[in-house]
């Protein structure tokens, strides 16, 4: 009875964080093409990717990393990293390479935007940093996901 109840709640953790994983990959998707092509919503279409905006632009136009705004190998690696992290994470594909690639691209545009307003440990960014780094270790990928037919000791 113990054992069942266990593997049960075990169960419903790994839909837990398949739906957290599809998520933060949605988001991660969502900002590539919003950057990319523009929707309207949270990036204005005169200053998008396709039109000669810099996706970074946002997020690097203050501190240290101001130098590299703009730059065109900046962006391409920004918006590649993007969508690259969001389709392993949607898909459940890489999940581990995914969630630790989003974790350093978070961290990086986080450090851009330092020092935030609000309590330090209530920001979205350490938020997001803790899920992707659960996902990591989660083997995520697998509960509605690609993640047990691609396989691989390397990329899990």
């Amino acid at each position: 009875m113990v054992t069942q109840s266990i593997a049960l709640s075990s169960r419903l953790l790994d839909y837990v964080w398949a739906l957290a994983r599809i998520g933060i990959g949605s988001l991660l998707l969502w900002v590539y093409v919003d950057r990319g092509f523009g929707m309207g919503l949270g990036t204005p279409a005169d200053q998008v990717w396709i039109y000669g905006g810099s996706p970074t632009g946002a997020f690097l136009e203050n501190g240290d990393l101001a130098l590299q705004s703009g730059q065109p190998w900046v962006d391409g690696l920004f918006m590649l990293a993007l969508l690259g992290f969001g389709l392993g994470l949607v898909l459940g594909v890489a999940t581990r390479a995914a969630a630790v690639g989003a974790w350093i691209t978070l961290a990086l545009v986080c450090a851009a935007k330092l020092p935030q307003v609000g309590h330090p440990l209530v920001v979205g960014c350490l938020a997001g940093a803790i899920a992707l780094l659960v996902l990591a270790l989660a083997h995520a990928g697998d509960t509605l996901g690609l993640g047990k037919l691609v396989r691989s000791p390397y990329l899990k």
